[in-house]
């Protein structure tokens, strides 16, 4: 009958992931999960092995010693991201599926999941038509340790796995996608993201606050991790929009989850625009000075000079989330929030704007 150390064994065996006390305290309930690790990890180092288990920020994973990792890395299986994983129990669930098929349901990013997932050899393609017809290979079956690689063995698995973790079949086929905050949702066009729910991970309502635990991903502003992660556990990406240096780094950050061409399109495009602005400004003589570090971020970028007897530039909030007053007395005021444009892109320019048409209603031009 197997003991409780080597029930912790399996769990971080069977893994390769960092498990925590939380998860490991559920397979050997009243027991000192901690010292039961210790007394694990005490046996592989007395006898040498090229294992080790180890603990890191309160998770504990078993992994290769780092003198021997070098040595198995070509052999060793490549960690698939989850934009492709979500993509490949697709691919599984429905096989055999074609190309234009997985696209339509996944977004232009599955042609760059479709390449790594052949190269790694767990799906095969065969032409069809102007298509390709897309099924998992016994590569797939061996790697997920399943004892067929029938494809509807492998379907009846993945109900299977869903019925029991009680996690829904969105979670295997990768349904749940990205969601992402209202004001970023343009950034998901820029990208070429096209499967992701619009939601409010800030102040979420009772039916909000379900849904995104149905999310594997959050997209929301940077300075918000810390209140969002109180409500989602999966992955959050913080990103800023207030340059267009923003949007460039936004969409870099996305890229995993995007179209490569648009992604290049984009960029150049927003990089074009960049300069413009750049050029507009590069006639205005006025020093100005910034009220936040908004408004100093967009002066930096458009390179203007600041000065403290500079023109007052602010946001037209009224009054922040610290509840101090900002605006009071300003020469130019930026829009934001209900009155700034929704489109990231021309969000950055109506701001821009506002600042150039400002200084040149002043005549501090050359």
């Amino acid at each position: 009958m197997s003991g409780d150390k080597e029930i912790l064994e399996a769990a971080l065996f069977a893994s390769g992931e960092p498990l925590d006390i939380g998860q490991l305290k559920n397979l050997v309930r009243g027991k000192n999960v901690r010292e039961l690790l210790q007394q694990l990890a005490d046996e592989y180092i007395a006898r040498d092995s090229a294992i080790e288990i180890k603990e890191m920020d309160s998770r504990f994973i078993m992994q290769v010693k780092p003198e021997f990792a070098e040595k198995v890395r070509s052999i060793a299986p490549k960690e698939l991201r989850s934009p492709v994983l979500r993509t490949l129990a697709m691919i599984a669930y429905h096989q055999p599926i074609t190309v234009a098929e997985l696209v339509d349901r996944r977004g232009p990013a599955t042609y760059d999941h479709v390449r790594e997932l052949e190269e790694s050899g767990f799906i095969s393609a065969v032409q069809h038509g102007r298509t390709r017809l897309l099924a998992t290979t016994q590569r797939f079956a061996e790697y997920f340790n399943l004892e067929s690689g029938d494809p509807e063995a492998i379907k009846r698995k993945i109900i299977e796995l869903a019925r029991e973790q009680k996690m829904g079949l969105d979670k295997w086929l990768g349904k749940q996608g990205i969601g992402v905050s209202p004001m970023y949702e343009s950034l998901m066009e820029l990208c070429g993201i096209t499967e992701y729910t619009v939601i409010n991970p800030y102040t979420p309502t009772e039916e909000e606050h379900d849904r995104i635990q149905e999310m594997g991903v959050l997209v929301i502003s940077k300075g918000y991790k810390e209140r969002v992660s109180k409500i989602f556990d999966g992955r959050i990406i913080e990103i800023q929009a207030t340059t267009f240096e923003d949007i460039i780094n936004s969409i870099n950050i996305l890229a995993e989850y995007a179209s490569k061409r648009k992604v290049r399109e984009s960029i150049q495009y927003i990089s074009e625009l960049k300069d413009e602005y750049i050029d507009k400004a590069n006639f205005i003589t006025a020093k100005v000075m910034p009220q936040t570090e908004m408004i100093s971020r967009m002066i930096n970028e458009m390179g203007l000079g600041i000065s403290g007897d500079g023109i007052r530039i602010a946001p037209d909030y009224g009054t922040s989330s610290e509840g101090k007053e900002i605006g009071t007395g300003a020469d130019i005021l930026i829009p934001t929030h209900k009155n700034a444009e929704k489109d990231v892109v021309k969000r950055i320019c109506q701001r821009y704007d506002a600042v150039i048409e400002g200084l040149k209603k002043g005549k501090n031009v050359k």
